[in-house]
């Protein structure tokens, strides 16, 4: 793109052109949803996959990843734990949306828009979201997953990805399944913390609709 050809392309559409190179220059092959957005696939190990929704505006790029939904207990221990890591994150903060659904969002600048950036951007939102995954579990499904592990034992359905969290299973639970026994005392039903829903261009079952994760910025550009 030639500087005149520039000086007479819009902020967004030039952000967009320059994410797309970037993406190219990395390898990946995002999703088009419409307009300019742009949707990437960080696979994990902890949590299964973070769709990654990139939208290009006047001041740079977007980018919002869906971690995990509104905790259903120990809310506040959840918000220290965020608070906590968002001293240490690059480029991207986490925050929740109007119902609590926690998500990852930053920005990218214009003149940061390189292959080398977006990589580090994307790697840091793949570490956090895949990485905490399992504390955020810990700390704001503990009743979830306990549930969880009688209802799967009554069944005989395996057990394999709840390996990681053994260590929150009583010897109250383990009686309570022998009797055939899976809701713990006064408990209703619950959010499936185990969910991957991702950010999506429309309101679904993949997930809300873009920008609907809270900014002090109400630029979304």
């Amino acid at each position: 793109m030639t500087d005149g050809a520039a000086g007479e392309t819009d902020p967004q559409t030039r952000a967009l052109a320059l994410l797309e190179d970037a993406l190219a220059d990395m390898g990946l092959e995002p999703s088009r949803p419409g307009g300019p957005n742009l949707v990437v696939e960080l696979p994990g190990e902890r949590k299964l996959k973070t769709s990654c929704l990139l939208t290009a505006g006047r001041h740079g790029v977007r980018v919002e990843a869906f971690v995990c939904r509104r905790p259903d207990e120990d809310h506040l221990g959840v918000y220290r734990y965020l608070l906590s890591r968002n001293r240490r994150l690059y480029g991207v903060a986490y925050t929740v949306d109007r119902i609590g659904d926690i998500y990852l969002v930053g920005r990218i600048s214009h003149d940061a828009l390189s292959a080398v950036e977006v990589d580090r951007v994307l790697g840091q939102v793949l570490e956090a979201a895949d990485g905490d995954f399992n504390t955020l579990l810990e700390i704001g499904f503990h009743s979830s997953i306990r549930r969880e592990w009688r209802w799967r034992t009554v069944r005989g359905e395996p057990l394999r990805n709840l390996d990681a969290f053994l260590h929150l299973i009583t010897d109250e639970d383990r009686d309570a399944a022998a009797r055939g026994q899976v809701r713990l005392e006064g408990e209703t039903d619950t959010a499936d913390p185990f969910d991957h829903r991702a950010p999506a261009p429309a309101d679904g079952p993949d997930g809300p609709e873009p920008g609907s994760a809270d900014t002090a910025d109400g630029d979304r550009g």
